[in-house]
């Protein structure tokens, strides 16, 4: 079997009238998703307040979770809607790309933000000095370059195997499923997998877990009042941060040891932690627990609101105003 094949999901297979349900809330689910983060980055970039380093961090998350799941959610949603649950090879690596760099994209966000949080914390004097627009702007670009980079190279060696089978029990496409496809020898990528576990994800939460370790050291030896504000900005973002860990701890757990010694509904719910949760738990924990940007959305939902008052109104002068001779003219004819 060729490259220039496709690849069929089997889990959609006989899902019945059941599908239209989960498609249904797939739908309402993902909709919900982008809005809320939307939201949090209108709110970072329309306010003046907010262009500071931890809010721009913030809204860079949650760019990340409007790629991740338009990188995953429109592909479940047409497989729940048709009978074909087949994607081409190429778009298939394509997709793994999208998933696989969202989950490291997060990770290196998160570990600017436990950077700037320690520097603030540590170096509060010299904060604006350090973390300046240039140098956060430089972090931001290694920040999605890095991974970038290291995912991207994981598809090409991918992308030289021979498939000898192409169905895949998942219900995105996986690159380590896809590997195990392959009728070749395939030592490499699992070698290179491997290395990208320990670049993307080890390193980034070695510096995370260093730096909160020294905050919680610091705050120990300062001031109640201190403490206080400290804890209060660097909660919602291990939150965050326990929340994705656990989710991607989930997904790399059932792919790489117990895969299919679990029941497959289980198997698959577990696996879309890390892609279905983060995104839709992040606006709502920024959004609670930072007044600039709560406040913020507030103004922007009451803008939204005026509008479509406005507009609704408009188009109901609009239809009163047309005299009803018209109406029955145009519905004669």
């Amino acid at each position: 079997m060729g490259n220039d094949t496709y690849f069929y999901f089997m889990l959609f297979e006989n899902l019945g009238c059941i599908k239209y349900v989960f498609f249904s809330l797939g739908f309402i689910f993902y909709c919900v998703v982008i809005y809320s983060n939307v939201l949090i980055i209108l709110a970072v970039f329309l306010e003046k307040t907010l262009h500071q380093p931890m809010y721009i961090l913030i809204s860079c998350l949650s760019i990340n979770s409007v790629y991740g799941t338009t990188g995953f959610f429109p592909r479940l949603l047409t497989d729940l809607l048709y009978d074909t649950h087949i994607i081409s090879y190429e778009a298939c690596l394509i997709q793994s790309f999208v998933i696989y760099s969202y989950a490291a994209y997060e990770l290196t966000i998160l570990m600017l933000m436990a950077f700037d949080r320690l520097v603030a914390i540590n170096k509060p004097l010299h904060y604006n000095s350090i973390i300046t627009t240039r140098f956060l702007a430089i972090l931001i670009v290694i920040a999605w370059l890095y991974p970038m980079i290291f995912v991207g190279f994981a598809g090409i060696l991918t992308a030289r195997l021979k498939m000898c089978d192409n169905k895949l029990f998942k219900v995105y496409c996986h690159n380590y499923e896809i590997v195990k496809l392959s009728c070749v020898n395939h030592n490499i990528n699992n070698i290179y997998g491997l290395t990208i576990t320990f670049t993307t994800i080890c390193i980034p939460l070695s510096f995370i877990l260093y730096s909160y370790v020294k905050i919680i050291i610091i705050c120990q030896r300062s001031s109640k009042e201190f403490r206080s504000k400290a804890y209060q900005t660097c909660i919602p973002h291990i939150v965050i941060l326990v929340n994705f860990s656990v989710a991607l701890f989930c997904e790399l757990t059932l792919s790489r040891f117990v895969n299919g010694e679990i029941p497959i509904e289980l198997a698959v719910i577990l696996s879309l932690e890390f892609i279905v949760i983060p995104p839709f738990v992040n606006p709502i924990v920024y959004g609670l627990n930072f007044p600039g940007i709560r406040k913020k959305i507030r103004q922007l939902l009451s803008c939204l609101k005026f509008f479509s008052c406005h507009c609704a109104t408009t188009v109901c002068k609009i239809v009163c105003s047309v005299p009803f001779s018209k109406f029955k003219t145009i519905q004669q004819t």
